[in-house]
């Protein structure tokens, strides 16, 4: 799981990879057709915060039920009680 804020927007992206150092390098290649999600903002994307899961499935359970919270709400709720996740 990962969460990456755009330096330039303030925006957040929420998703999950297996490679989280591949999938940055991708977000912010503007030519990658893997990231259409982040293209349309601008970056550049920095990581903020990740967390590993054990399991694919429990990385989606965690990635939906912060991007059902908010992703600025779900960051604003770790740094005020601790890390929370998988």
């Amino acid at each position: 799981m990962y969460i990456l804020r755009s330096e330039s927007m303030g925006r957040y992206y929420c998703g999950q990879t297996s490679n989280l150092a591949k999938r940055l390098a991708q977000h912010n290649d503007r030519e990658d057709r893997l990231t259409l999600t982040t293209k349309r903002f601008a970056g550049p994307w920095a990581l903020v915060w990740s967390r590993g899961c054990p399991t694919r499935s429990e990385a989606m359970r965690l990635e939906r039920a912060i991007k059902r919270r908010g992703t600025s709400r779900y960051l604003e709720e770790v740094a005020s009680h601790g890390e929370s996740g998988c």
